[in-house]
C-alpha cells in the first residue's frame, strides 16, 4: 500500500481516467494522500504573444473544473494544476512531496515516440519512486 500517490493528468475527449483512479483506490494505504495533477505546457515564446490572455484563462478554469469533479471520486485526494514541461514538473514534484507512487497513462506509442520519447517514458526513466503506467 502506498501513502502518497501522484496521478498526473491529461485532459482530452480521448482520456478515460476511471483506470488510474481505479488503480489508485486499489493501491492506497487507508490514510494515503492522493494529488491529481495536470501540468499545462508553456507553448514557445514565438507564439505566446499570438495567444489572448483569457484564452488560457479559459483552459485553467475549464481544467480546473475537470479536477475538482475527479477529486470528489476519491476520498481524500486534493488536485493541484502547475504549468511548465510535463515531464520534469511531474518528476520535480512527485519528489519535491515525497510520493511513493506515480500512476500515469500512457497512449500506444508511435513511430514519433522512439525518437523523441513520451511524457510516460521521461516518468519512468528519471522518478525517484515507482512508476504504474496505465495503457
Amino acid at each position: 500500500m502506498y501513502k502518497n500517490i501522484l496521478i498526473p493528468l491529461v485532459f482530452d475527449s480521448e482520456t478515460d481516467h476511471s483506470k488510474v483512479v481505479a488503480l489508485a483506490k486499489s493501491l492506497a494505504a487507508p490514510d494515503a494522500g492522493i494529488t491529481l495533477l495536470h501540468v499545462i505546457e508553456l507553448a514557445p515564446n514565438y507564439v505566446i504573444s499570438y495567444i489572448p490572455e483569457e484564452a488560457t484563462n479559459r483552459i485553467r478554469d475549464e481544467v480546473s473544473g475537470d479536477m475538482d469533479a475527479l477529486t470528489k471520486q476519491i476520498p481524500g485526494a486534493q488536485s493541484l494544476i502547475v504549468t511548465g514541461h510535463a515531464g520534469r514538473s511531474i518528476v520535480d514534484i512527485a519528489k519535491d512531496k515525497n510520493m511513493d507512487l506515480i500512476i500515469v497513462q500512457s497512449h500506444r506509442p508511435g513511430f514519433e515516440d522512439y525518437f523523441l520519447g513520451s511524457t510516460a517514458s521521461y516518468i519512468v526513466r528519471r522518478a525517484q519512486c515507482s512508476v504504474h503506467v496505465v495503457r
